[in-house]
Parts: C-alpha cells; sequence; structure tokens
C-alpha cells in the first residue's frame, strides 16, 4: 500500500477548528490556504500532520477512506520511526511505501487517542487486512 503524509499548518493556529471537513489551513500570511489534493496513489492511510513551535511535526488526523479521525491528542512523529528513513515531510504530501513503519506510527497513535480508539481500531483492522493485497 502507499500512504500519505500532508501538512495542515501550524498547529497553534489551525488545531482547534480542526475537523474530518477541513480543506483549509491559515497560513503565517493570516490568509487561508487549501491543503491540496492526496496523491491519487495513495491508497492507504491519509495522515494530516501541524508544525507545532520549535519545528515538531504531529499528526493530527487519520483517514483511510472509509473513516476520517481528528486527533484529540496530536502525536508527534519521529522520522524513520513512523514513515522511513530518507523520507522527508514537506509543503506537498509525501508518499510512503513502508506498511511496518505506517502501522507503527499507527499503533503509536491509537496508544495516545483513547477518546477515538474505537475509529482508530477499526482502521488499523483494515489497515492489517489490506497490507497483504497490494
Amino acid at each position: 500500500m502507499r500512504h500519505a503524509l500532508m501538512y495542515a499548518g501550524g498547529y497553534e493556529r489551525n488545531f482547534p477548528t480542526l475537523t474530518p471537513q477541513s480543506t483549509t489551513f491559515v497560513g503565517t500570511d493570516g490568509q487561508a490556504h487549501d491543503h491540496g489534493q492526496w496523491p491519487a496513489e495513495a491508497d492507504g492511510l491519509r495522515v494530516s500532520f501541524m508544525e507545532k513551535a520549535g519545528k515538531k511535526m504531529v499528526a493530527v488526523r487519520v483517514a483511510d477512506g472509509i473513516s476520517d479521525v481528528v486527533l484529540a491528542n496530536p502525536m508527534v512523529l519521529v522520522p524513520g520511526e513512523h514513515f522511513g528513513y530518507g523520507v522527508r515531510l514537506g509543503g506537498t504530501p509525501t508518499v510512503v511505501e513502508d506498511d511496518s513503519t505506517t502501522l507503527k506510527m499507527l499503533e503509536d497513535i491509537i496508544k495516545k487517542n483513547t477518546e477515538v480508539s474505537g475509529e482508530l481500531l477499526a482502521i488499523r483492522k483494515r489497515f492489517k487486512e489490506n497490507a497483504g493485497k497490494h
């Protein structure tokens, strides 16, 4: 499967208004910016991330085509551990083909977000069912 991570703006300015329907974020210029389109080849998880002060990137939203969940407790993304080595996050969507690191990221997100763990566990179940098919 191919997964994607997409920038969704600065955390402090945008997280309070984030919903599963959000398609824009407010930039440092005070203007609304479109999130853009998810890559067509991203047939697995789609994870939106925001930048917190100190250049920390945090996962804030997880979707899989059936569910779209805003996380109550954003999780700091760890390069290598959560999306593979040599993969860089930027302003355009990042495609990740490593199921094992993506699953690790999802499981860490689930541990931090017990409030929505039912929805996240359903995403994980679908992830595991589909991981071997691609």
